[in-house]
């Protein structure tokens, strides 16, 4: 029986949200088979919606939000699991549906766990996070269309943000030619580094959408999603693939067929939250073997796991580079 733990627990009434800190016992945990000692989290775009309310990401109350974590395994009656294997969680409705990562202990389900890779630590996987994970789910989304690196260049829309970032260093390094779009033109420096070899600015992308523009890319990572992603729609070549996975700019997709029945394109779904089993332990195989470790030194920081409120703020207004690593305490 677990003794009293801190969480981040957020609450709604008449008044609206509010986020406090707060004490839970083992009681307090939800069904599972496997109780993991959490010892990093960090912080998603989806994460920031959550503290701050800004969507309706939340659908318990109260809920511990977090969606990602990386931890020890405390006690376990699943089969794939024992006290202290490392595990690492991305996804299945924690920090919505299910008491979520910023809280020292955690109850879920094990077929939910993925088996930490001997060569990434627990700060690695949370460099990663759900971010770096959707990027991986992306690059394979691409493969399986055929896009290969002699194809030509491969824009990622967000490159500053978590999964862009990432993206970027995943596909420089299996070769690809990268082009980075961002709207923070001082963070060009920072995408060269991680492999971009040419930077696109936010504006030629977000604005009235051209339902078909000059073929520029072999094909596309998206994390914006409304305008930006029809406009890149009508600039991939012929044959070419976008893997779209976010909507920061917005939810809607005002386009037109045009790409699809004149120029053969194809328009793959990424989602990361209930993925099955297989394909994530392939994702995390892939990016214990592609994803240059300095480059993701690089575009990660460590911060106190308290600090999160304060950065959730930060990343919806898109001043957040890279990846957050919550150490908790």
């Amino acid at each position: 029986m677990l003794t009293q733990f801190e969480a981040l627990q957020l609450t709604k009434d008449e008044n609206g949200q509010r986020a406090a800190w707060t004490q839970l016992t083992d009681a307090d945990l939800m069904d599972g088979d496997v109780t993991v000692r959490i010892t990093h989290s960090t912080v998603n775009y989806k994460d920031g919606l959550a503290i701050t309310g800004k969507a309706p990401v939340v659908r318990r109350w109260p809920m511990v939000p977090g969606i990602d974590f990386a931890g020890v395994v405390e006690t376990s009656s699943h089969a794939e699991f024992k006290p202290g294997d490392k595990v690492v969680l991305n996804g299945w409705g924690t920090g919505e549906t299910h008491l979520g990562a910023y809280a020292q202990y955690s109850r879920v389900k094990g077929d939910w766990l993925v088996p930490l890779p001997a060569s990434i630590s627990s700060w690695e996987a949370m460099a990663i996070g759900t971010a770096g994970y959707t990027a991986m789910l992306c690059v394979l989304a691409l493969e399986g269309q055929g896009i290969t690196p002699e194809k030509g260049t491969v824009l990622v829309t967000g490159a500053a943000g978590g999964v862009g970032s990432v993206a970027i260093a995943l596909l420089s390094k299996l070769g690809y030619t990268v082009a980075g779009s961002t709207g923070r033109p001082e963070e060009e420096a920072y995408l060269r580094g991680l492999g971009a070899a040419g930077i696109v600015s936010r504006q030629e992308l977000s604005g009235p959408v051209k339902p078909l523009s000059r073929e520029r890319w072999a094909a596309a990572i998206d994390t914006v999603g409304s305008n930006t992603l029809a406009n890149v729609l009508g600039q991939v070549k012929y044959g070419g693939s976008v893997a779209a996975c976010g909507n920061a700019q917005g939810m809607d997709l005002p386009g037109s067929v045009a790409p699809f029945i004149l120029r053969a394109i194809t328009l793959a779904g990424v989602d990361s939250a209930m993925v099955p089993k297989p394909k994530r332990l392939q994702a995390w195989s892939r990016l214990a073997s592609d994803l240059d470790r300095q480059k993701l030194a690089s575009m990660s920081r460590t911060r106190p796991w308290r600090e999160v409120l304060d950065i959730a703020p930060e990343i919806i207004a898109g001043k957040v580079r890279g990846r957050i690593v919550l150490e908790v305490s």
